[in-house]
This record gives C-alpha cells, structure tokens and sequence, in this order.
C-alpha cells in the first residue's frame, strides 16, 4: 500500500479532539466555581450534592438515548445534536438564579454531552481502519485531560477581570459556533469527501474487507456473561471517585486550605497535568508486562493493582496541613483513575468480541454514571450533616475503592479469555 497523499482523518480527528476539550471544560466549570456560587446563590452541601446527582443520573439514561439516535441519524446529525444541546445547556447556567435553576441546567447539559463519546467513537470507525483505532481514540480522548487542564487556567481568570461568574459559563459558546461551523464543512463520510485522496480512502478502507460477523449486540446478549458485570464494576467504583474530585476539589481546597478564585489555577493545573502523564505510564505499564511475557490474566490484573495502589494514600489527604502534599496525593490518585480507565477499556476488549465492545462500553458508561449519582447526593449529605470534616469519608473511600473494585473482578472473572457471542 502506497503511502497515502492525504491524511485528511487527521483534521477529523483534531475536530473529534477540540469537541471533547470543550465538553470538558463546560463539564469541570461548575466544580471550578462552585465555591464562590455557593456564596453567591447560598445552596447547601445537600443541594450541591442533588445539583449534581441530577447530572449523573440525566447522563446515566441519555448515555443508552443518545447512543441509538446517533445510529440511526448519523455521526454528522447526531454530533451537532449533541454539542448544539449540551452548549446551549452551558449558556442556561448563567441564567440560573437558585439551585434548582442550576440542576436543571446541569440536566441539559448531561443529555447533551452524553452523545459526544458514541459520536466521536463512531466517527473514528468511519474514519479509521481498525488497526489504528485505539490511537485515534486515545489521541480524541485526551481532550478530557485538555479540557481540566485549561478550565482551572482560563476560567478564574476570565471571572475575576469581569467581576461576574456567568462569564465562566458564556465563553466557551463562541468556540463551539466555530467548531460546529467546520464540523459542517469538512465532516462526510470519507467515501463523500472531496478532501480525501483515493489512496487514503483505500487506506481508511483496508481492513474492511475482513470477515466479521457484524450482527446487532444488545444488553440481552452480554449480561448472562460475568466479564459484563466485571466492567460494571469497575466503572460503578472508579468514576464516581473521578466526578469527586471534578466536582468537590475545588470546593475541598477551599474549605480546607483558604484556597480563593484567583489561587486554584495552579493546584488544579498541577493535579490534571501530572494524572495525564501518570495515566499514559500505567497504561503502558499493563501493556509492557505481557510483552515481557506475563499472561493476559496477569499481566492486565496486575496493571489494575498498580492504578489502584497508586490511589491508595489519597485517604491520608483530608489529614495533611500542607497543601501541596494534599495536591500531590490528589494528583497521584487522579493519574492511577486514568490508567485504570485505560486498563478497563483494554479489558472490554480482552473479554468480549469487537462486535460486542459498544454495547459492553454503554452498559459501562451506565453503571459508572449511575455510581456518579449515588455518590454525589451521598457527598453531599454527608458534608451537610458533618461539615468539612466529613470529607474524610470520601478520601476513605477513594482510597481503597479500586482496591474493592478488582477484588470483585476477580472473583468475577478469576481468568480473562475472551468470550464468544
């Protein structure tokens, strides 16, 4: 095969890219602020907790909604639907004056955002051959990590020289209008681009021809298996730690260490930037043991015991008198939650065929949206009915949660093969 003389899936993907760093930047802006909109709008601990409660449980059902409507409308349609909603969604915070305004904003904003993954994993499969799609997705994810790097940057900054906490909530909107203006100019599929050479065509198309029974798999077909419910598990623990620390670190530095507006950059950018580098490490960590010659099993459960031994200290946080010893720890937790979310999404893989791994990744998605919302109401009664010092029930469970969680998956599927559907 010739050395194609487009590489136009590479505009695509820095369109898929700059999509997922917006969504989280509008996702992390309520936590970045929630500090001074408590002082603001006067919610309560509880109140906070339901805002984003009801977030969680919108995204749970919308995740399952939103996946159907963009395989029947198209990854064109449906992407537009998605940000079109969830950036209006973003706007609607700044027009809420209670927090059952702000929970109804956060609503929205979770229907929206919840069909930006089946959009940007579909249109990857467009445009990409299979043996290059796991790049693309690591590449378009790490938007995520862009998105909480930039917000704790750009948004106290933006708040503090207007002297009003809307504008954290408006700025975004401009960059969204200009990405979906080129998301309709360049975006087709690759056989209708006219940016597409033949030869990269051919390329994007050259394992297409392969035998793959392509038959429709649906939640009745892997929930008999127990590798289902293993990454149920593995979601339903681990991603409600990570909406904590999105959504109550800000609030925690704050309560804890006096941290203001204009002080939470810095800390924030330190703890997003090195989870990054930390995930990508414990990644390749899995990955280096097999090829070093561990088996799958081993090698892959033994990479989920590193991610959750690096969260372990992070109970000490709530503890420690020195901030930067508390961000660090957070950081160190944050980064082995991202190498487990590597190794897990791996493991969707290592268990069920391709056909399979959407389905298997919704089902995921759902229990870890679901263990969201339990938790975030959770949070919040328990700071309400203990106050600061309650935090140390969360940090408790943050620590050992992954810890649980791989025991269970290993009770599970005590020897990961794949299955057959």
């Amino acid at each position: 095969m010739n050395k194609p003389s487009t590489h136009f899936r590479w505009i695509i993907l820095s369109l898929l890219f700059v999509a997922t760093t917006i969504l989280y930047i509008d996702r992390s802006a309520l936590g970045i602020l929630a500090p001074e909109l408590q002082k603001s709008i006067g919610w309560s601990e509880e109140q906070y907790g339901i805002i984003n409660s009801v977030f969680m449980i919108a995204y749970a059902l919308c995740f399952i909604l939103m996946g159907r409507l963009i395989d029947v409308i198209g990854t064109r349609k449906g992407y537009l639907v998605s940000i079109g909603i969830w950036s209006i969604a973003a706007l609607g915070h700044s027009l809420s004056q209670s927090w059952v305004g702000f929970a109804v904003a956060r609503f929205s904003l979770a229907v929206g955002q919840s069909g930006s993954f089946p959009s940007a994993i579909k249109a990857v499969a467009e445009w990409f051959p299979k043996k290059d799609r796991a790049l693309a997705v690591g590449i378009f994810n790490g938007g995520s990590n862009m998105g909480t790097i930039l917000s704790p940057l750009i948004i106290p900054v933006l708040v503090l020289n207007f002297n009003n906490w809307r504008v954290g909530f408006l700025w975004t909107f401009p960059i969204s209008i200009v990405w979906v203006l080129l998301w309709l100019k360049y975006f087709r599929k690759p056989e209708h681009s006219l940016n597409v050479s033949t030869e990269e065509l051919q390329y994007i198309n050259s394992d297409s021809s392969e035998n793959e029974n392509t038959e429709r798999v649906g939640w009745k077909d892997i929930l008999p298996h127990r590798g289902a419910w293993a990454i149920a598990v593995a979601k339903f623990m681990a991603d409600p730690i990570w909406w904590f620390y999105l959504f109550w670190g800000a609030k925690f530095l704050n309560e804890k260490f006096g941290l203001n507006l204009k002080e939470i950059g810095l800390p924030f950018f330190t703890i997003y930037l090195a989870s990054w580098g930390l995930g990508i490490f414990l990644g390749w960590f899995s990955s280096k043991l097999m090829k070093i010659g561990f088996s799958l099993n081993k090698g892959r459960k033994l990479g989920l015991l590193a991610c959750a031994l690096f969260a372990v200290p992070v109970a000490l946080v709530p503890h420690t008198e020195n901030i930067w010893l508390a961000v660090g720890l957070i950081a160190l937790a944050a980064g082995g939650h991202c190498g487990w979310s590597a190794n897990v999404f791996s493991l969707m893989s290592d268990i069920f065929p391709k056909k399979a791994t959407g389905t298997v990744a919704g089902f995921g998605g759902f229990a870890g949206a679901v263990g969201g919302a339990i938790v975030a109401f959770s949070v919040g009664k328990i700071l309400q009915n203990i106050g600061p010092d309650g935090y140390a029930i969360p940090f408790a469970v943050a620590g050992c949660g992954y810890l649980i969680a791989l025991l269970i998956i290993h009770l599970l599927v005590p020897k990961i093969k794949t299955i057959n559907i």
